[in-house]
């Protein structure tokens, strides 16, 4: 991705391995702050999971598989490693196909460094095939709509959701991007909008309870990521995309999933056995230190939520774009 480091644009990735370092933004401190956390052993690089150092479904898989060459490179047990970086967080698909992916190569005596390099190249190189597929969707004069972060930050480099939009304006196409906020974590306001302004793609923040007002004023697609993705096409992204898909679904609007094929868990039947994770309170509650509720009063943060299957239009994968009546042939 393209970012600005001391007055000057530089091309970076979001998560990468350079001299034996685990190295990644740290996404905690944008868009203020462009700073780059390095982790030497496995337990680092499953902290920074859990606590959101790294996101989005991609890039976890990215540092997940990186926490994994630490642990074979460091001559520990890569099971128990496989174990604790897989409990970072319950619901991404791509943290446990990567780690999976990860003890096979390894046991079958692949290098470490190349093996986890290779993930990360192949999962860029999926995003290159979604941009390119999802461009052909996009129309110069077209409005669209995202929610939460799908860009180069969470998938390593590109995007999921965002690559069909570089795509196009890197075509010349004239587009405009609505960028809900995504409360409580604000991906949307502080991840996509800075990508997009790295980009000088046209853009507009607004808040997620906005999405219905603004749709309705006109909207030609809205794009987003999926952290999983079950066999029958329900899909869970972050909390608030159920809702956008439903009003998408209510006024005509095409409602587009871009993600890779390893989004997919056809372990998973339906939306209902999707694990969606709870995460403090205190994301709602507090703003930095300062307490923003009431003392006596509790919040609930699902961090997910699932949309069924049916008011999707179609999925953008780096193998074609396929509705959900289709993804039989992503097996």
């Amino acid at each position: 991705m393209k970012v600005g480091v001391g007055g000057n644009g530089k091309d970076i990735r979001a998560v990468w391995f350079e001299n034996g370092v685990v190295r990644m933004i740290d996404q905690r401190r944008l868009p203020n702050d462009l700073t780059i956390a390095d982790l030497r052993t496995y337990e680092e690089v499953a902290s920074a999971i859990r606590i959101m150092t790294v996101r989005g479904a991609p890039s976890i898989g990215a540092a997940a598989a990186y926490g994994m060459c630490l642990a074979a490179l460091r001559e520990e047990n890569i099971e128990k490693a496989a174990k604790l970086i897989k409990s970072a967080r319950p619901t991404a698909n791509d943290l446990f196909y990567a780690v999976d992916h990860m003890l096979s190569e390894l046991k079958n005596g692949t290098d470490p460094v190349k093996a986890a390099d290779g993930y990360a190249q192949i999962t860029v190189d999926k995003c290159v095939k979604i941009g390119e597929y999802g461009n052909s969707l996009i129309r110069s004069g077209d409005i669209l709509m995202t929610h939460c972060n799908a860009g180069a930050l969470a998938t390593v480099d590109v995007g999921t959701a965002l690559a069909p939009m570089r795509k196009a304006w890197s075509d010349e196409k004239n587009i405009f991007v609505y960028v809900s906020e995504t409360r409580p974590r604000l991906q949307g306001m502080q991840l996509t909008a800075w990508e997009l302004s790295q980009e000088g793609i046209p853009h507009a923040i607004i808040a997620d309870g906005a999405s219905g007002h603004f749709m309705k004023k006109g909207v030609s697609m809205v794009i987003v990521g999926a952290d999983r993705i079950a066999a029958n096409g329900d899909f869970a992204n972050k909390i608030g995309t159920y809702g956008k898909a439903v009003i998408a679904h209510e006024l005509g609007i095409p409602f587009y999933v871009a993600a890779p094929v390893s989004t997919f868990d056809f372990g998973t039947a339906t939306g209902d056995d999707i694990i969606i994770e709870d995460r403090p309170e205190e994301e709602i509650t507090m703003i930095g230190s300062m307490r923003i509720a009431p003392v006596s009063s509790r919040a609930l943060n699902p961090s997910f939520d699932v949309t069924p299957a049916r008011y999707v239009t179609s999925f953008i994968t780096e193998k074609g774009i396929l509705a959900p009546s289709e993804i039989e042939k992503m097996r």
